[in-house]
C-alpha cells in the first residue's frame, strides 16, 4: 500500500480517538460548551502538529506540542501526545537540526578529537556520533559538527517509579524504572561521576563479567557521587516500574543506552520520595 496513504489513515485514526474528550459527568451547559471547545482546539493543534512532522518541521511541531500538553492536559489522549512529543524531542537531540539557543556548530581544528570536543561542550561523544551521523572516532579537518549545548538534569521520584531526564526545565523524556526494595534508594541530589559500558558487577567479593545472565547491571551504569548507587540497566525487564532493586535505579537496557549516551559525567541527579 502506498506509505502516503497508510500515514493519511494513521492521521484519521489517531484525530478520531482524539476526539474523545468530552466531560465524564454530566456539568453546566456552559462546562459542556467549555469541553467542547476544548475538544475542537485540541483536535486542531493536533492535526497541526502531526502535519508539521510531516513537513520535516520538528522545531515547530514541538511547539504545538507542547502548548497541547501545556493547556489541554485533560484531554484523554494526553498520555499518547505526551509519548509523541518525547519521541519528537529525541529525534531533534540525535538529528543535525540546529536549534537556537541549544546548539552550535564546532568546526574541527588541528588537534581536535571526540574526547576533547566532548570536554569542550560538556557533552558526550556518544552523543556527538549520533547527531552528525560519526560511526567511529576519527573527525576530519575542517569538518562542522553539530554540538547540542544544553544542560541536562535527572530527576527521580521513587514513589511513581519514573525517571524524568530534562533539558533545563524542560521535560525531554520519561522513563519507567525500578527503585530500591523497602524504599532503599536514598533521596538527595547527586551526580553522575563514573560512566561504564558492559560493566563488571562486583558481588560480595564475586566478579560477575557483563556477559553472564547473573549480572544485574545491564548494559550501562552510572555510578553518583554516592559509593554503591547509581543507574543502570537489567537483565529483568519485567520488574521495571518495582521497587525490587538493592538501591539503585534500573532501566531497560535500550532506555538506559539512549540515557548513557545523553548525559555527561558530572550531570546531577535529583531522587524524591
Amino acid at each position: 500500500m502506498n506509505k502516503k496513504i497508510l500515514i493519511g489513515a494513521a492521521i484519521v485514526v489517531a484525530l478520531g480517538i482524539l476526539i474523545v474528550v468530552l466531560p465524564k459527568k454530566t456539568g453546566s451547559k456552559q462546562e459542556v460548551q467549555g469541553a467542547v471547545t476544548n475538544m475542537k482546539e485540541a483536535k486542531e493543534l493536533y492535526a497541526q502538529a502531526v502535519k508539521l512532522r510531516q513537513m520535516n518541521d520538528p522545531i515547530r511541531a514541538k511547539a504545538v506540542y507542547q502548548e497541547l500538553i501545556k493547556n489541554y492536559s485533560n484531554v484523554d489522549n494526553i498520555a499518547m501526545i505526551q509519548k509523541e512529543s518525547e519521541e519528537l524531542n529525541l529525534q531533534i537531540l540525535f538529528s543535525n537540526q540546529q536549534v537556537p539557543d541549544k546548539t552550535v556548530i564546532h568546526e574541527v581544528v588541528p588537534g581536535d578529537s571526540l574526547a576533547k570536543i566532548a570536554k569542550k561542550y560538556n557533552t558526550t561523544a556518544e552523543f556527538i556520533r549520533r547527531s552528525n551521523n560519526i560511526s567511529g572516532d576519527i573527525v576530519r579537518l575542517g569538518e562542522k559538527l553539530r554540538i547540542w549545548t544544553g544542560k541536562f538534569n535527572i530527576f527521580v521520584d521513587k514513589s511513581q517509579n519514573i525517571l524524568i531526564l530534562k533539558d533545563g526545565n524542560e521535560v525531554v523524556k520519561v522513563y519507567n524504572v525500578s527503585t530500591g526494595t523497602n524504599n532503599s534508594t536514598p533521596i538527595g541530589t547527586f551526580k553522575i561521576t563514573t560512566k561504564l559500558v558492559d560493566p563488571v558487577w562486583f558481588n560480595k567479593g564475586m566478579v560477575v563479567p557483563p556477559e553472564s545472565p547473573q549480572n544485574v547491571l545491564g548494559s550501562r551504569w552510572m555510578g553518583f557521587d554516592i559509593p554503591g548507587y547509581g543507574i543502570h540497566g537489567t537483565v529483568e525487564p519485567n520488574n521495571i516500574g518495582k521497587q525490587v532493586t538493592a538501591g539503585c535505579v534500573r532501566m531497560i537496557n535500550e532506555q538506559v543506552e539512549e540515557l548513557y549516551d545523553i548525559v555527561p559525567a558530572g550531570t546531577e541527579v535529583v531522587v524524591v520520595d
